[in-house]
């Protein structure tokens, strides 16, 4: 299997306008009328998609339309579910997708990780985070804290998005009563509050390769 190639390279490929990468996935969302239409659209997308390929691909199946996602930025295969889309006349919506983590800071990692693993039914993917094997629920990451801030939430989202959607996420934040906490990480990451403190980030790819 070839090497993972990075999020920069993935967009820079031509026929994956449709895709955006979040972390370490690739989405895209394919608005629909109906739940006839999009199971329409996922049985071309299991006809595209081989028994290899079938492991990293995710779909999910709404009234409003359908959501795929791959854990490999796999060009080819973005292009040929881009292509089934097309063949039914469904166009993409690549500012509908995000990605959203919990994020616990927390002194020593290993020793709360195993909890919330056996808590949430988690796979350990990484030193520090978790993710849902059947790809439900938002993933969970630790993030070491050097030292006790009671004063200050531990608990935290972080919301990837589309990198070309970032700043209208932040703008919208603060436009309902949201403040910026700092922007020194930009465009990698944003961490914003609501009006009694508590932090989230807004995140995206630039920046991680």
């Amino acid at each position: 299997m070839t090497a993972q190639i990075t999020a920069k390279q993935f967009h820079a490929a031509d026929g994956v306008e449709d895709w955006r990468c979040l972390y370490h996935l690739v989405s895209a969302h394919f608005p629909t009328g109906s739940l006839a239409e999009g199971s329409t659209l996922v049985d071309e997308i299991g006809r595209v998609v081989d028994e290899v390929q079938q492991r990293y691909v995710a779909v999910d199946l709404r009234g409003s339309g359908v959501t795929v996602s791959l854990s490999r930025r796999d060009i080819s295969l973005a292009r040929r579910i881009s292509a089934a889309a097309r063949d039914l006349n469904i166009t993409a919506d690549p500012t509908a997708v995000q990605l959203v983590n919990v994020t616990l800071d927390a002194h020593v990692g290993a020793d709360v990780l195993p909890f919330w693993r056996a808590l949430l039914g988690y796979r350990q993917i990484a030193d520090d985070y978790l993710s849902d094997p059947a790809r439900r629920g938002p993933g969970f990451g630790l993030q070491p804290m050097a030292a006790p801030r009671p004063q200050r939430n531990r608990l935290h989202l972080d919301v990837a998005v589309p990198h070309d959607q970032a700043e209208a996420r932040v703008a919208a934040a603060l436009a309902a009563g949201g403040h910026l906490v700092s922007d020194a990480h930009a465009p990698r990451w944003w961490v914003l509050a609501d009006a009694e403190g508590n932090e989230a980030c807004v995140a995206t790819w630039v920046g991680r390769e």
